[in-house]
């Protein structure tokens, strides 16, 4: 990805910073100024394209030939752009991790035209993966053990976003995806149906069917809604049959529009009657964590589901007041005081309890100067700008987030709840910290 994929004023400011011999050590954080509504936690994601990119940030000759003519830098920058790496130090929550507003997810630390440039890239990777997850740990929870499918892509805001969002909603609990990119990048499970253009573009909606389970006859999955749901179902015992005396076993019917709990029922009835009680009955159609809720809880016979729109774009909260801010330069902490931004100054961590029984029992934000109870979350995952230890699979993340969301009291994984309850508390020595800096700065 282009060094030039950032906020133009990343770059002046590098250039003046670089003129004035700013270079000291500088430490920024990464975290989420608070919650959306209806929000009471957030899951961290996009850990691994951001230490991706970190170290593989550097300025090629046309970037900097860009930069030099219709960016109006002068020619004598243009050496420090081409030996430009990043050096510094990264410690983050690992991906998967459940946090709350005011607790920093991600730090860097590295010379301050360093540390500033890569801003705006780390927050559009962190923040996207981000919010995804933890849209997706929503659904996760509304859809109890039923099948989750990512059906986004078609709505994704660009290429990037549709692949990420596959891989975010993996790591949070999804089954798979639709999206076939995410499943050869990440090894995600691939899922495909059919369109409604499949069963147009046949003579007779039977035929469409019996076409399509030849073609791929490993347990297919038949969209039933084109034209009457019902009488779809009943073509398609119909034809069932014939297609087991050639090994073919019909894996599902999708239902993607109306109202879904009734036909659900109904076609569960006719599966049922048939002898077809291993042919599952499947989703889709504006979905999001209500809809899914509400159809389990009225009892529809829906094993599984597709989600498109609301995942791929959270559509309810479509982004995260997230930020990353200056916390210390030279050995001195800094602090932003603006009306209603204010910042927490100072090099932090944060350590977490449980109480007696593993779930969550309190975050305390703290200076890394300080000592507290508990686990601290920000671990060491960059140094000297390369990696400390091998990736972990996305499979283990996944795992990570599943034991994370276990230890979740109840009330924090209602959908409606207002965000209340539990939170970060900030320790005594970092307010102390913040009168010392407020008193100190003109």
């Amino acid at each position: 990805m282009s060094a030039l994929l950032t906020d133009f004023y990343q770059l002046t400011m590098l250039q003046a910073y670089l003129h004035e011999g700013l270079e000291e050590e500088a430490v920024f954080e990464l975290f989420v100024r608070k919650l959306p509504p209806n929000r009471c936690f957030l899951v961290a994601a996009g850990l691994e394209q951001a230490l991706d990119y970190l170290e593989d940030l550097r300025f090629d000759d046309s970037e900097i030939a860009w930069l030099v003519g219709r960016g109006g830098f002068p020619a004598t920058l243009a050496p420090r752009l081409r030996e430009l790496r990043f050096t510094g130090d990264v410690h983050a929550m690992p991906e998967g991790t459940v946090f709350f507003p005011d607790e920093p997810i991600l730090r860097v630390t590295a010379p301050l035209p360093q540390a500033q440039l890569v801003e705006s890239r780390l927050l559009n990777i962190v923040h996207f993966q981000t919010l995804i997850a933890s849209k997706a740990a929503r659904m996760r929870t509304a859809a109890r053990d039923k099948t989750l499918i990512d059906f986004g892509m078609r709505r994704a805001h660009g290429a990037e976003a549709s692949v990420f969002a596959a891989r975010a909603a993996w790591l949070a609990g999804f089954d798979g995806t639709a999206t076939a990119e995410a499943g050869r990048r990440f090894e995600i499970p691939v899922v495909g149906t059919m369109a409604h253009s499949f069963v147009q573009a046949h003579a007779s909606e039977a035929g469409a069917f019996e076409a399509f389970a030849r073609s791929r006859p490993l347990r297919p999955t038949m969209l039933v809604d084109t034209y009457d749901s019902e009488a779809a179902v009943a073509k398609l015992i119909a034809i069932a049959p014939r297609l087991k005396l050639d090994g073919i076993a019909i894996g599902g019917v999708r239902l993607d529009s109306g109202d879904l709990g009734a036909h659900a029922r109904a076609v569960r009835s006719m599966l049922d009657a048939a002898d077809l009680a291993d042919v599952i009955v499947f989703a889709s159609g504006n979905l999001d964590e209500h809809r899914i809720a509400t159809l389990l809880q009225d009892g529809a016979p829906i094993d599984g589901f597709g989600v498109g729109t609301a995942l791929g774009t959270s559509s309810d909260a479509p982004a995260l007041d997230m930020v990353y801010k200056l916390q210390s330069y030279a050995g001195i902490a800094r602090r932003k005081r603006s009306e209603g931004k204010a910042t927490w100054p100072g090099v932090k961590q944060v350590s977490r309890r449980l109480d007696g029984v593993g779930c969550l029992a309190g975050d305390l934000v703290h200076l890394v100067s300080e000592s507290a109870p508990g686990v601290a979350l920000l671990q060491p995952c960059m140094r000297a700008g390369r990696r400390l230890q091998p990736t972990p699979t996305l499979d283990q993340v996944r795992e990570r987030h599943v034991h994370e969301r276990s230890r979740l009291q109840s009330a924090l994984l209602l959908l409606d709840a207002a965000p209340a309850g539990y939170g970060a508390e900030i320790s005594a020595g970092l307010r102390h910290l913040a009168a010392q800096v407020d008193s100190a700065t003109c």
